[in-house]
């Protein structure tokens, strides 16, 4: 059904008018509000209101979420890579990897903004779609688990989010914050589409609730036997790696093409730019730093990372979820 110019402008009104309304604090390079018991920026806010809105689900989508800076780029590597190998060896020369990022290959759902690019876009892309986002559980939209689309999360030590966060922000931003400023808003709470704890443990209830529909991996899990998990995460996404394929190293093969050592040292990724947000080119590099567990040692205080380990744990108490 086409959507009327009046009635996308009086849409637009309404959201500019709710987002007014909403709780409003400093972040990490700009005010953020809360939306839904998360904080974003206002531009964003908007953007998933007019997702939750108009986005059309299919019954077999794929909708890869993670919280920022926890492993994004990887998990979209790795899903691209499984589903398309039928149709793109990961040992040829000719992979999409190799010469596009994968952003571009898996799109998020609510950016770029969605006031200024159509979520209808979205329904241009052939099935079975690949779809992310940093959307917690709670916001998106009911029909994406009515019809049943399988959903892959993963997450990471907040620490070592922390840090990633900082670097990135003070890398990509004009506005440099402080470590210190930095630990502060993330202990409150106030990360981009944070609490941490609150959106991992979203995915979490849901992935122990419905084992069948969602997904949940744990990076550092990923990280220490990363060829065990790509072998279930295939499986999830209903193309089990073969026999033959095992036998003849398949496996190994896509941890290797997926590998984070192996995606920033592609020119795809060290040069360039991205627009996810629609509105901000930033640099292909700046999603890439060191991919490290446990980095947050190198920045942190003990003190700060006790701090922050108490306040997570005691927001997860009772679940069993842990870092």
């Amino acid at each position: 059904m086409e959507i009327s110019k009046s009635s996308v402008d009086n849409g637009a009104e309404e959201r500019e008018r709710l987002v007014s309304t909403l709780p409003m604090r400093q972040g990490f390079w700009k005010p953020y509000v809360l939306y839904q018991g998360y904080w974003m920026s206002p531009q964003v806010a908007k953007s998933v209101m007019l997702l939750q809105d108009q986005f059309k689900p299919r019954a077999d989508d794929i909708i890869l979420a993670t919280c920022p800076k926890s492993g994004t780029i990887w998990l979209k590597a790795l899903a691209f890579t499984l589903v398309n190998r039928s149709c793109h060896a990961v040992a040829g020369d000719g992979h999409p990897l190799l010469t596009t990022t994968p952003h571009d290959l898996v799109p998020f759902i609510e950016k770029p903004d969605r006031e200024i690019h159509p979520v209808t876009e979205l329904e241009a892309l052939a099935s079975p779609r690949l779809l992310a986002t940093h959307m917690p559980f709670a916001q998106l939209p009911q029909s994406i688990s009515d019809l049943g689309c399988r959903v892959v999360y993963i997450c990471r030590e907040p620490k070592d989010v922390l840090v990633s966060l900082w670097h990135y922000v003070n890398t990509v931003s004009d506005h440099f914050i402080e470590l210190e400023k930095a630990f502060e808003l993330f202990s409150q709470g106030g990360s981009f589409f944070g609490p941490v704890w609150d959106h991992s443990l979203g995915y979490w209830k849901q992935s122990i609730a419905e084992p069948h529909r969602v997904m949940f991996l744990k990076y550092e899990e990923l990280m220490a036997d990363p060829a065990k998990h790509v072998k279930n995460l295939a499986e999830f996404l209903g193309v089990p790696f073969t026999v033959d394929e095992v036998e003849l190293g398949a496996v190994e093969q896509v941890v290797d093409l997926c590998s984070f050592h192996k995606l920033k040292n592609l020119p795809v990724n060290s040069s360039g730019k991205s627009d996810l947000a629609g509105w901000m080119p930033m640099d292909n590099s700046s999603y890439f730093r060191t991919g490290t567990v446990g980095d947050w040692a190198n920045h942190l205080t003990q003190e700060m990372a006790h701090k922050l380990d108490s306040i997570v744990q005691d927001k997860l108490k009772g679940s069993g979820l842990t870092f």
